[in-house]
């Protein structure tokens, strides 16, 4: 290979590592062209798979800052450069793994971190962007729906409220002017119980002299027969 072709080479995986969220290195000894060609499109936009040459491969991992990963690239060797979600583009390379052994995973950067296939296979397990997504989406409405009920709640109280006051109303009208309903009427009570407990405490001691003065002449009676 001419050095301007290397250069460019070299340059365009350095592209494709600088451009992706995560790499995964696979050996492809004995797949065939169509097998290639339907990897490339189970991956789908997600991911690019190319082949390249290990030499080529190690210098653009150096030029990007990548450590470790000369043990990687042995046999033949092609990079699925994953733009997106990772944990998918994981389980599309073992699901084709299992349908087609010939393909090889052997490791992988994510973040700068070297995984081993070890690694890839637990990455693989884990759940999907959109799955991820679609429980913090649930979870998010679960929230908000205890939310509103907490906030409608009290609203349904003061209704409540209001109804029966209203009910109330109707059969008091005096509640809405402020009162809790006009006091019973007192009991009328007859004239002279009335007077009676009326009467003023002199007139009780104006009767205490006559009796007095009645007990008084008495001894006078007796004297006047003898």
């Amino acid at each position: 290979m001419a050095r301007a072709d290397r250069n460019a080479a070299v340059a365009e995986i350095v592209e494709s590592f600088n451009a992706s969220d995560g790499a995964v290195l696979t050996e492809y000894r004995g797949l065939t062209v169509k097998e290639l060609q339907n990897l490339r499109r189970s991956l789908g936009e997600n991911a690019s798979y190319a082949v390249v040459k290990n030499t080529l491969a190690k210098i653009a991992a150096n030029q990007v800052g990548i450590s470790g990963f000369d043990d990687l690239l042995t046999g033949p060797t092609a990079i699925a450069f994953i733009n997106g979600d990772v944990v998918e583009a994981a389980k599309g390379l073992r699901d084709f793994a299992k349908a087609n052994p010939a393909l090889v995973i052997k490791g992988g950067v994510l973040d700068g971190n070297i995984l081993d296939a070890k690694e890839i296979a637990k990455l693989a397990d884990l759940e999907s962007r959109e799955v991820l997504l679609g429980k913090m989406a649930g979870a998010m409405l679960a929230s908000l729906s205890q939310a509103v009920y907490l906030l409608n709640a009290p609203i349904a109280q003061a209704a409540r409220l209001a109804g029966a006051l209203q009910a109330k109303a109707e059969e008091d009208p005096s509640i809405l002017a402020g009162g809790a309903g006009t006091p019973a009427a007192a009991e009328e009570v007859p004239a002279e119980e009335a007077a009676a407990e009326e009467t003023p405490a002199e007139e009780a001691s104006d009767d205490a002299p006559a009796a007095e003065a009645t007990d008084a002449a008495a001894p006078d009676a007796e004297a006047t027969d003898a």
